[in-house]
Formats: structure tokens, C-alpha cells, sequence
């Protein structure tokens, strides 16, 4: 939950220009005398809130008889009733847009995600997929729960980058640990349950968030949780898979034989992908480690890459352009919330068995473009129907994120051990970029309504068409490298296995 209550930190409140300017020369003027003077009204007869008139150097009588008619957008800052709850926005972002003169360009907008740089795509091929897990969980906490002691926005957008690039790399990192300890047959149950946690954490923010105003005793309460991760430290194993292709055969061999005596079996451990004895497990060549441009030299690994990263960037698209807009769609923003939270979690309940019974390209192509067309239909809807557009909208978050979690399970399968990370984390970036371009497209129904929400549909159609290009992988084992020489893994029978562990006993 710590990146998502950016949008009850910043929740609209009723707010209008500073134009404290006047008590110069009127200090006796009642408050809404003083609001009377110099803000405009728009056409329902409220005060406008990001427009007020332009100050004047007359006196008082000169304004009262003759009124201000020139205007101009918010110069000196906004101001917000006291009695609302702080905010971001009125604690920090106020400050800041004011001393920057930001008010002089517009309306203050709900601002847009930080950027969110992908790193694990680079530490993971060099130091294993646990330390990762364990360095992004405690970052994540730990700069989470400083948010909430900012005093400055700059401040708060360094540490919210680094708590988003944490994030980051605890769901691709854990996605690549589970795919490549996983068998064939469970891998879209176990990658799939663990997304599930997402929703149920979309659930969640939507209690506290309405029953915690605060936005800082809100972080704190979104964030201090992950530190209990630390109590399980010792049952987060290392991936065999990942060590074999180093060469660090014998520590693969004591995780797995670590596996097997948790799970109370011999070799090969039933689900495992690494379904060989590792007692004959030796690495034909030297280990290779893979690049970035190892996903562009050969042309099959190319076309995915860039297909793949097209996929993350719509999924992205839809999901974070639905999940944004949460007051937008007319109903109450808590309730929306818990809606939207509530319907991810069928969805990726579903994507296993979708997954399994018809593959993963089917299932990829055709979820997003459900995702697209939901969103596409949404721009003919007319605004006084908000219960069909959240409907609407709602399918269109349900087909999103099934598509998001297939992305998950179809990118992991497609890359090659030695560079899976390294793939997964290319399309991570592209949805990072989704991401920080979403509330930007947002901002163009100040044109017209339906901009946002036709590009939000449009984009996942045509990648869900380039998608049928795409191989499938369903019932396929992992490739461990990109085709050049690799540690060969080799199959042993388990009653080899047995019968080799019986010959050591007799031995001793």
C-alpha cells in the first residue's frame, strides 16, 4: 500500500485564492467582504476557486465603487478551511507551488506519480534474488514511514522515488524467485495468489483511508506494517535455478536440499522446476551472466522484449488511468475505492484458470483488449450516468488487472533465466513510464472529457493485437539461457536418486 494513498493525501477540498492583499488597504473588512471584493464567481454563483481579480493600488472606496473586473490566476497561494483535515496538499505542496509562483500558471492539479527507476533489473543479476527482497523491503519501510515526517516537497519526492523504486523491486524480484522455484503446472497458482495480496491491500487502504484523515498518520499506517516482513527473513530461500547459472553449484545444492527437508521429500521435489538430482548437477561450461543487450542481439528475444514492454506500458495504462481517476467517476471516492479493491481480487483469481485453460498469448491479447474497449465505451457515456460509468470502469479494472498479473507470469516464462530479471525489469520500466504518463493524460479532459479515457482504450486494443505475435508458453519449461553454452541441468530419475543415497549409507 505505500505508493497507492497518494490519492487520499491529496483529496479535494474547497479552496480559493489568497488575496489577503486588500487588508492593506481594507484591514476592518469582514472575511466575506474581503471575498466579495476580489474572487470571481463561476456559473453556479460559488466562488471561483483558481481565478481572483488583479490586485489594484487604489483605496478601498475606489474598489468598492467601481469593483475589479481584470483577472488572473492565483498568485500569492491558495487558501483551505481550517477546519479540514491536514493534507499533502495544504501541508506541503501549497508551500511549495507557491514559492515556486506555480499558482500564476493554473490550477493546482492532483500531481503526478514521481518517477519510479527500476533498479533491481540491474543488482539481481549480481547478487541473487534474497538480498534484493530484503534491501526493498526494508527502504520501503523505512523511507515510507519517513514521508510522513517531511517538511518540504522536494523531500517528499526523493524519498517517494525511493519507496517506489523499492516496490518495484519486491514484486519483480519475488516474481522471478517464485517462477524459478515453481513447477510448470503451479506457477500461475503461486505468482497469481501472491498478486492477490495487491487487492487485499487495495481493500485495506480503503479503511484506513477513510478512517484516517491524517495523511501523515496514514502513511505511517500504510507503510510500518512491511516491517513485520522481517520476521519470516529466514524462510525466504535464494533461487537454485539463479545460483546454478552462476556456478555456484554448491550452494544450489544445499538450498535445495534445504527445500527437501521442509517439504519432507526426496529428489526430484514434486513442483520444483530444478527437477534433477544435485548430486550430478555440474555445469558443463563456465557460467554466463546475461546483459540488457543480450535482449536485443537475437531476434526472437528482441521481438518479445519489445512486444512485452508494449504490454506492461497499456496494462499500466488502463490500470493506473482507471485506478487514478477514482473521483472522477461520480461516485464517493471511498466506496469506488473499495470497489475497485474488491474486484481485483476475482480477477486475479481468475487469470490462473484463464491461464491454464487457454494459454498465455490468448489470455494476454484478449484481456487487453476487453481492458481497451471497456474504456473506449466509457467515452459515450453521458457524465449524469455515474453509476454505469463506474460499472463500466469497473470491468475495465477487472480485465486490466487480470491482464497485469498475466503480463507477471507470461514475461517471466518468456525470458531466459540469465536475463529474466533483467527483461522482466525492461517492461517494469515501461510500466514505470505508463505510470507517470497516466495523471498527465488525465489532465487533458480539461479539453474535453473523453480525451483521457479514448487514449486510455485505444492503447491496450492495438497492443493486444501485436500480442498474437507472441510464442506460447504454457506447459513449457524454463530456458536458462539466451542459446549460447550454459550450465546444463541434468535430469536425474528419483529412483536414481535413491538408489545413490542408499549406496552412501551402505558405504558409511
Amino acid at each position: 500500500m505505500a505508493f497507492t494513498p497518494f490519492l487520499f493525501m491529496v483529496p479535494h477540498v474547497p479552496h480559493h485564492c489568497d488575496t489577503s492583499w486588500i487588508r492593506a488597504v481594507g484591514p476592518n473588512l469582514t472575511e466575506e467582504e474581503q471575498l466579495n471584493l476580489t474572487l470571481p464567481r463561476d456559473a453556479e454563483g460559488s466562488y471561483e476557486q483558481c481565478s481572483m481579480y488583479s490586485p489594484v493600488d487604489w483605496d478601498l472606496d475606489s474598489i468598492m465603487a467601481y469593483g475589479l473586473n481584470a483577472t488572473e490566476k492565483c498568485s500569492s497561494g491558495w487558501v483551505y478551511p481550517s477546519a479540514e483535515p491536514p493534507s499533502l496538499l495544504t501541508e506541503v505542496c501549497n508551500r511549495f507551488l507557491t514559492h515556486r509562483g506555480w499558482g500564476r500558471e493554473g490550477t493546482p492539479k492532483r500531481l503526478p506519480s514521481p518517477a519510479i527507476p527500476t533498479v533491481s533489473s540491474f543488482f539481481l543479476p549480481r547478487i541473487g534474488r534474497r538480498p534484493v527482497i530484503l534491501i526493498s523491503v526494508f527502504l520501503q519501510g523505512l523511507f515510507g514511514v519517513g514521508i510522513a515526517l517531511v517538511p518540504h516537497f522536494y523531500v517528499y519526492m526523493a524519498f517517494r522515488c525511493v519507496v517506489g523504486a523499492s516496490v518495484s523491486g519486491i514484486t519483480m524480484t519475488i516474481l522471478a524467485l517464485a517462477t524459478e522455484w515453481i513447477g510448470v503446472s503451479s506457477r500461475p497458482k503461486a505468482v497469481l495468489t501472491s498478486h492477490c495480496c495487491f487487492a487485499v491491500g487495495q481493500m485495506i487502504l480503503a479503511g484506513l483511508s477513510y478512517g484516517i484523515r491524517n495523511w501523515r498518520l496514514l502513511e505511517i499506517a500504510g507503510s510500518a506494517p512491511i516491517f513485520a516482513f522481517f520476521f519470516s527473513i529466514q524462510l525466504l530461500p535464494e533461487s537454485a535455478r539463479w545460483l546454478v547459472t552462476k556456478g555456484r553449484i554448491e550452494e544450489a545444492k544445499k538450498a535445495l536440499q534445504k527445500a527437501a527437508s521442509v517439504n519432507k521429500h526426496g529428489f526430484p521435489l514434486p513442483g520444483l522446476t530444478l527437477a534433477f538430482c544435485i548430486l550430478k548437477l555440474k555445469p558443463e561450461t563456465q557460467a554466463k551472466s546475461g546483459s540488457t543487450l543480450d535482449l536485443f542481439r537475437k531476434k526472437h528475444l528482441r521481438n518479445v522484449t519489445l512486444i512485452m514492454s508494449c504490454a506492461w506500458f497499456a496494462d499500466s495504462l488502463v490500470y493506473y488511468g482507471l485506478s487514478l481517476n477514482v473521483t472522477g467517476f461520480g461516485l464517493d471516492v471511498y466506496l469506488t475505492q473499495l470497489a475497485f479493491g474488491a474486484v481485483e481480487l476475482p480477477a486475479r483469481l481468475c487469470c490462473i484458470f484463464l491461464l491454464q485453460w487457454f494459454g498465455r498469448k490468448k489470455s494476454q491479447a484478449v484481456l487487453l483488449l476487453l481492458s481497451g474497449l471497456m474504456c473506449l465505451v466509457i467515452t459515450g457515456i453521458p457524465e449524469d450516468q455515474p453509476v454505469v460509468i463506474t460499472v463500466l470502469a469497473t470491468i475495465g479494472k477487472f480485465t486490466a488487472t487480470a491482464s497485469f498479473s498475466t503480463s507477471y507470469v507470461y514475461a517471466a516464462e518468456l525470458f531466459p533465466t540469465i536475463v529474466r530479471q533483467t527483461g522482466v525489469g525492461l517492461c517494469s520500466m515501461s510500466a514505470r513510464v505508463a505510470g507517470i504518463v497516466a495523471p498527465l493524460i488525465r489532465l487533458l479532459s480539461e479539453y474535453h472529457r473523453a480525451i483521457p479515457m479514448a487514449i486510455f482504450g485505444s492503447v491496450p486494443v492495438v497492443v493486444g493485437l501485436l500480442c498474437f505475435l507472441l510464442p506460447e508458453t504454457r506447459g513449457a519449461d524454463l530456458a536458462d539461457d539466451t542459446g549460447a553454452a550454459a550450465p546444463e541441468l541434468r535430469w536425474v530419475p528419483a529412483t536414481h536418486w535413491k538408489t545413490h543415497r542408499q549406496g552412501n549409507r551402505e558405504k558409511k
